[in-house]
């Protein structure tokens, strides 16, 4: 619930920018999107696994357990052997700053079909803090970058890339 809260308030001081642009403000660019056709039926499919890539599949395999008086997640052995590796993740950049690049954001699977909710649980976005600033587009990209598995943050979130870069 705290990450929820968090995700929502970051999103709705987020990025005006962007979110102009996904919703046609006057005297903003559209050109990355074609407001005249409906989106098409591919968009809303899972991203294809690639080779050498970590698939959000694998990354789907946590099962939640009650401790006490709360849950926390139980991860697979293929997603606890991912833990302080160097991987590879494909998905789209959920933006969490202003401008058009960004140094932390989140990947998240599927894309972004609203500017203030989140297109997965936690099992389906990663927190990214990129080493240099990452042009945010509205196609998928591959990341690069240290994974941490979160066994117990504060905010709710499972998964954090850090050193990042875009491939």
């Amino acid at each position: 619930m705290r990450l929820f809260l968090l995700l929502v308030t970051l999103l709705f001081a987020g990025n005006p920018a962007v979110w102009a642009q996904q919703k046609g403000v006057p005297g903003k660019d559209m050109s990355a999107m074609d407001m005249s056709q409906p989106p098409s039926p591919d968009m809303f499919k899972p991203l294809p696994e690639m080779k050498g890539v970590v698939s959000w599949k694998t990354l789907s395999e946590v099962t939640p357990v009650r401790q006490k008086d709360r849950f926390v997640p139980q991860f697979s052995k293929e997603i606890n052997a991912l833990d302080k590796k160097d991987v590879k993740l494909q998905g789209f950049i959920m933006p969490l700053d202003m401008g058009e690049k960004q140094k932390r954001f989140l990947l998240v699977a599927m894309p972004p079909s609203c500017a203030f909710c989140l297109p997965g649980g936690p099992d389906q976005l990663v927190e990214v803090v990129a080493k240099t600033p990452v042009k945010y587009g509205f196609d998928p990209v591959v990341i690069s970058g240290k994974f941490t598995v979160l066994k117990d943050d504060p905010m709710g979130l499972y998964y954090r890339l850090t050193d990042a870069v875009a491939q």
